[in-house]
């Protein structure tokens, strides 16, 4: 009824000149002193006429109108299908604005894929040339053991570990990233880890507790391994005493738990949010809200379930769930 209303009033112009012109046709046979009549019964005929003509247009209209509503849901390409069924100059009109958007839609995605590529192309050739003088500083530094060369080597491996984090991020903007599943060690992953962030334990004088378990996982190597480098490094960012644990619960569950500073129960539901950092990370202003949303969505596209549990000065405890890829003893 709505749309039958709607479709009345949007021809009532053409119902006011059709009345106008019967008017004009009484007047005039009026003026003539010729019989009103011969005006009305025609008049009365159209109107029966025009009503049934009113109703079919109505109902074709209706139905394009349901055509229409289908179409919002569909692609751009699949809409043209609509249309080659429909003969008509306004279909046809429709049909070449279409096929224009299209070409212009395939035009700005050649673009952007362009642009995309381009920037993948200078950060990879950025990260490796950054590399290298990373690489000889630490080689330099290595030659010596003092407080000042642990400090040094611990913040080129931040350094190196922001380069990657810009690089992972702008190559998960990529729907053609390479992932690569096979059996691989959790302890060869953990032990490669550890063995990066040791300086950061010497230095900070934390306890690790880790027992190796074992354990193969069916995951991508190279991205699991930046997502548990990831949970250490916040582990080991705010954590000022105590120690960082790492273990394997029964039987397929990875948990990397330290005695920091915690998070807020308010901030717990946002931490895999892009950019959000919350209370603690807006207090630590080396916090880019990057590092969770990062391993947040690696998790999603790998299948493993990451989740974090927390309180306040009381320490966090992040679990990587691997069910879905078969975790198996080796």
């Amino acid at each position: 009824m709505r749309f039958l209303m709607r479709y009345l009033w949007e021809h009532m112009p053409l119902i006011f000149v059709q009345v106008f012109f019967v008017c004009i046709f009484a007047v005039m046979f009026a003026l003539y002193h010729l019989p009103v009549a011969a005006v009305l019964y025609p008049a009365v005929l159209c109107l029966f006429l025009g009503c049934a003509f009113f109703m079919i247009s109505a109902r074709n209209a209706y139905k394009k109108h349901q055509k229409r509503q289908r179409m919002q849901e569909m692609h751009v390409d699949t809409i043209q299908e609509f249309f080659e069924h429909d003969p008509g100059m306004i279909e046809e009109d429709y049909q070449q604005i279409l096929q224009n958007i299209c070409r212009e839609m395939q035009e700005a995605e050649d673009r952007t894929a362009e642009s995309q590529k381009e920037r993948m192309d200078y950060f990879t050739i950025w990260v490796h040339q950054i590399k290298t003088p990373i690489a000889s500083m630490r080689l330099h530094l290595n030659m010596e053991d003092s407080p000042l060369s642990r400090r040094l080597t611990s913040d080129l491996l931040h350094i190196e570990q922001y380069a990657d984090m810009a690089l992972t991020y702008l190559k998960l903007g990529v729907d053609s990233t390479d992932y690569v599943f096979r059996e691989v060690s959790l302890d060869d992953i953990l032990k490669e880890n550890i063995r990066k962030l040791r300086g950061d334990f010497i230095i900070k004088k934390l306890k690790l507790n880790y027992i190796p378990s074992g354990i193969t996982v069916v995951s991508d190597e190279k991205w699991i391994s930046f997502v548990i480098e990831q949970i250490l490094s916040n582990a080991l960012k705010y954590t000022n005493q105590g120690s960082v644990e790492i273990t394997v619960e029964h039987p397929n569950v990875l948990c990397i738990r330290d005695t920091g500073i915690g998070i807020a129960r308010e901030d717990l539901p946002r931490i895999f949010e892009k950019g959000y950092t919350g209370n603690n990370g807006r207090m630590d202003k080396r916090a880019s809200g990057l590092g969770l949303y990062l391993c947040g969505q690696i998790c999603n596209r790998l299948g493993h379930k990451i989740t974090v549990s927390s309180e306040e000065d009381a320490g966090t405890t992040v679990r990587i769930d691997f069910t879905n890829t078969n975790l198996t003893k080796m």
